[in-house]
Formats: C-alpha cells, structure tokens, sequence
C-alpha cells in the first residue's frame, strides 16, 4: 500500500513539474502551432507519432538553447515548408487556401440565386402539379 502511495506521489509531482516548467510550457504552446507531417491534422503537441516526439524534442532543445519562439517557427518553416505551420500564413502561395471557402460560399449563393430567378420567371405551366394533393385539398 505505501507502495502504491509512494508512486502516486511521484506521478503527481512529475506531472506538477512538467506543467509548472516554463521550458515545458513554451514547448508545448509552439508545438501546439506545428503540424505534424504524419498525422496532418493533429498538432505535433497532440500527435504521439515518433516524428512528432522527435519534433517535439527538437524544438524543446532549440528553446533550451536559448532561440526564441520566432526563431524556433523559422527553423521549422525552412526545413518543413510552410506545410508544418498548423496556421499558414497569408501570402501569394497560400492565398487559395485563405479565399477558397469564400469563393465557394459566394458561388453557391449565386448559383442559389440565378436558380431561383428561373423558377420565378418560369410560366406556371412549367411545373408538375402536386399528384398528392386532391382537388379538394386545393380549394
């Protein structure tokens, strides 16, 4: 039982360690920023793949050595592409991505309504009448 408790103990210290180190805390909030080049949809933050860890790993040592979060993003940026950044900036290359569900929003809302233009235009004839619907129900 002391056991037990003794290893409890030593679990919750570790895990008040880790959240109260800021090394621990600047980590995991670039790490929360970069995508994991496996996963994809994952921060390497969430992801336990082994790129992740290794990921992970190398940006806590770049922090520990002293880089700040920027030049830290930088590196990642150079040697991954722009595709690491969870957030990819606003630029020329990106800027489909950024536009992309706009556009498509703004082409359904005018397909909407060059459709429903027709139909308003269209002569009553042009439409099938309602075959459950009794003539009584119409009058």
């Amino acid at each position: 039982m002391k056991a037990l408790l003794l290893c409890l103990w030593m679990v919750a210290a570790a895990v008040q360690a880790q959240a109260t180190d800021p090394l621990e805390a600047r980590t995991q909030a670039l790490a929360a920023q970069l995508r994991c080049l496996v996963c994809q949809n994952q921060t390497i933050a969430d992801s336990h793949a082994p790129l992740a860890v290794d990921l992970k790993n190398q940006v806590r040592a770049q922090l520990a050595a002293g880089k700040q979060d920027a030049e830290v993003i930088d590196y990642m940026t150079a040697r991954y592409g722009d595709f690491v950044l969870y957030k990819p900036p606003v630029k020329a290359s990106t800027a489909l991505l950024w536009a992309g569900p706009a556009l498509l929003v703004l082409g359904a809302l005018t397909g909407l309504a060059l459709a429903l233009r027709r139909r308003a235009q269209a002569a009553p004839e042009a439409f099938e009448p309602d075959s459950d619907l009794q003539d009584d129900d119409l009058r």
